[in-house]
């Protein structure tokens, strides 16, 4: 058996490339426990200077490709250099003010409900480090500051750190953990800093009526997270210092930090949703009985989300609310914003028997229950630390007010149940009203994507010069044409040539590239209907893609179609599933550094756990009738080109001849009616089954989504989807 270092080495190396989901919260394993290489891989730079052309840098890599800059995006970059570097400074001139006396600052990426998308008042470590991307905790000593991230983020990190940061990557063999980086740069004895505010103003709470003792927990770590970073850092004596009443990136940030959210929240219809929230209280409850608990704490912001049928706006992208919700035996109190509970919902809600309160006193509910005898259940994985810590205190408070009584005899004593969140798989297994809104969603969207994909080239064809951004913004146009359109789903991923490389990459106005028809074009994107989420992935080319491109496209779709037409017995989990996907381009030595598959939400988040498809051999979670998962493999060429294939997928009982073992066969069924380019193709590598379920895939795209289009969208999707032979 493997250490557990080496386990989660692979672990952290695999994860999904947006995700994933798995829960976003087990990226804390990243900062805490993932071997991680620290080598960052420095670009080397050519200055040119000229009468007649613009400075450039000369980026260069084993695949030969190169990328010229303009000498204004130079600028930017020095600009953004020095202004990385006034923050850094300013963070360790913290470091030695009363009060605070710390050798190490770690700041995560995490929100109080160890989310992967958070709003932008809680992006500390973005603002800290420049760095954007969803997975990676910065790490900040008096003379070294370094950023741990995984696979998935790797050029995006390098693109975007200042030459003041380490880039610690995750996954790579032979790395230090986070603790044992910090044993290598302080002197045994250090203390080393975390940050227990989780609220973006002070004016949240009021301290004339609230407790000091308030500040006193860390809510930016889930519990487990702290209690393995105390026990990593103890071993060459260094002290987990709280600083419970400053944060040091907001002393830096000042004014200029957002606002918290205040967008109203709204009702989740019905008819999309499939079962009301009085049925899901019922489960939950009984489930509360059973377990012998008599209270839950819900802090996962989709999960309140499913679990109330309410939507929110506060988290770009995906419709979540900032709430805990708190469920008893007899009661069920919701901690939000009451800005943002409209007179519509707070009826509903009152219907529903949900007492509403301040989403700041949660602490102080946790431990009136404690004080009440309750027998908490806890997800350590996902609950922070401040709640547990407060659970923990006010029952050796309750104790100790018993004397001489002993814990173990005295009924009704508070007790904590850990356990993971029943919520997270109730949510996971989609009803049938969900299928259905994501099988309808899916069809308009893929209705959007084929007038977008005809109008693209069309416009390629007569040689017009589009950005990356204005190509995103167009489809974005499309989309919200569409019944039901409400958000995209996440940032469009819209990449010309090597930006496809980057594996996140987000274009922006001032640095983006234009569309190069003799380039790959890589598309990842998505978008939030009324009734459903969709998250498609297509590469295209727009002139004559060279052989290679061509062998390393149809090794991906290989992966992609054996895992689409994967049979297996329930109960699954889908690690087993991921070298389904990945066996064609292992067999000529090629890989790809993300997991192959991450659960989606039924109009809700894009990522949603506890499934996922992926190296993460932890990951037990089996693979239940009713998920939603997405097939995304993909080879990537630094500096050069990306790929990648990505559709929808919901598992689906199987009919087999035989059931061994008296079980039930599962597999999936498509969600993503979108052709897959066949110029990319190289079809002499395809066997006839593999030709047979390309051909099959693209006549249900006609049968399915042609009724819904006219004119040149109409034409382009039959162009695209007739039946094609071997050579």
């Amino acid at each position: 058996m493997e250490s557990a270092a080496s386990a989660l080495s692979l672990y952290t190396a695999m994860l999904p490339h947006r995700s994933y989901r798995q829960h976003p919260r087990c990226l804390r394993f990243l900062s805490l426990s993932a071997p991680i290489l620290c080598n960052l891989r420095f670009l080397h730079t050519l200055p040119t200077k000229s009468q007649n052309r613009p400075t450039v840098f000369v980026v260069r890599s084993s695949s030969s490709s190169i990328t010229a800059k303009p000498s204004s995006e130079l600028r930017k970059k020095r600009s953004d250099e020095v202004e990385q570097n006034d923050k850094l400074r300013a963070l360790r001139d913290l470091f030695s003010k009363p009060g605070i006396g710390v050798d190490a600052y770690i700041i995560p990426s995490q929100d109080a409900h160890q989310s992967e998308f958070i709003a932008e008042c809680y992006t500390r470590r973005t603002y800290i480090s420049g760095f954007t991307g969803s997975a990676g905790t910065a790490v900040v000593t008096k003379h070294n500051a370094a950023l741990w991230t995984d696979g998935r983020y790797f050029l995006q990190a390098e693109k975007e750190l200042s030459s003041s940061w380490i880039l610690m990557r995750a996954g790579n063999f032979g790395v230090p953990t986070t603790s044992e980086w910090l044993t290598d740069v302080l002197a045994p004895g250090c203390k080393i800093g975390i940050d227990p505010v989780s609220y973006p103003h002070a004016d949240f709470l009021s301290l004339s009526t609230s407790p000091v003792l308030f500040f006193v927990f860390q809510f930016l770590f889930s519990s487990d997270a702290v209690d393995e970073l105390k026990e990593a850092i103890s071993k060459n004596n260094h002290e987990l210092v709280y600083l419970y009443d400053v944060n040091l990136v907001d002393e830096i940030w000042k004014e200029s930090r957002p606002k918290p959210p205040k967008r109203p929240i709204r009702r989740h219809d019905l008819k999309y949703a499939g079962i009301d929230v009085s049925a899901k209280l019922s489960n939950l409850r009984s489930q509360l009985i059973d377990a012998g608990s008599s209270a839950i704490v819900i802090s996962v912001l989709d999960e309140v989300a499913w679990l109330l049928n309410l939507r929110g706006n506060d988290v770009p992208h995906s419709p979540v609310m900032y709430a805990y919700f708190i469920v008893e035996i007899d009661a069920a109190k919701l901690f939000i914003d009451d800005s943002k509970v409209t007179p519509e919902v707070r009826n509903y809600l009152k219907d529903a028997g949900i007492e509403l309160r301040p989403y700041e006193s949660i602490l102080f509910e946790v431990e009136s229950l404690a004080a009440q005898g309750a027998h908490l259940w806890l997800d350590a994985s996902s609950v922070n630390a401040a709640i547990a810590s407060t659970y923990a205190s006010a029952c050796d408070k309750y104790h100790g007010s018993l004397g001489s009584k002993s814990k173990a005899t005295t009924s009704g004593a508070p007790t904590a149940y850990y356990k993971s969140s029943p919520v997270s798989l109730a949510k996971a297994v989609k009803n049938p009203a969900e299928l259905e809104g994501m099988q309808n969603s899916h069809l308009r969207d893929a209705a959007a994507l084929a007038q977008f994909w005809a109008w693209l080239e069309e416009v390629i064809c007569k040689n017009e010069v589009l950005t990356e951004v204005e190509v995103s913004d167009k489809l974005l146009e499309f989309r919200s044409k569409q019944a039901g359109f409400v958000d995209t789903s996440f940032d469009t991923i819209s990449a010309s040539g090597a930006n496809g490389a980057i594996i996140h990459y987000k274009p922006e106005p001032e640095s983006c590239s234009t569309v190069d028809v003799k380039k790959l074009f890589l598309l990842d994107s998505g978008a939030q209907y009324i009734d459903g989420t969709t998250d498609i992935t297509r590469t295209v080319h727009f002139g004559e893609p060279s052989p290679r491109q061509k062998e390393c496209f149809t090794r991906v779709l290989q992966g992609h179609i054996a895992l689409d037409q994967a049979v297996f017995p329930e109960n699954t989990p889908g690690f087993v599933l991921d070298a389904f996907a990945r066996s064609s381009l292992w067999k000529v030595g090629l890989d790809y550094r993300h997991g192959t598959g991450h659960g989606v939400g039924a109009a809700l988040n894009v990522h949603e756990g506890p499934q996922s498809i992926s190296f993460r051999f932890g990951n037990m979670t089996p693979l239940l009738k009713g998920m939603v998962v997405s097939n995304e493999p993909g080879y990537y060429e630094d500096h050069a080109f990306g790929i990648r294939i990505e559709n929808l997928l919901y598992v689906k009982e199987v009919d087999t001849p035989n059931r061994f073992g008296g079980i039930v066969y599962i597999g999936f069924e498509k969600l993503t009616f979108v052709p897959i380019q066949i110029k990319l193709v190289d079809l002499s590598l395809l066997s006839i089954a593999e030709l047979d379920w390309l051909n099959d895939y693209h006549s249900e795209v006609w049968e399915k989504v042609s009724p819904l289009l006219d004119g040149s969208a109409r034409q382009w999707l039959w162009n695209n989807t007739r039946p094609v032979v071997k050579p």
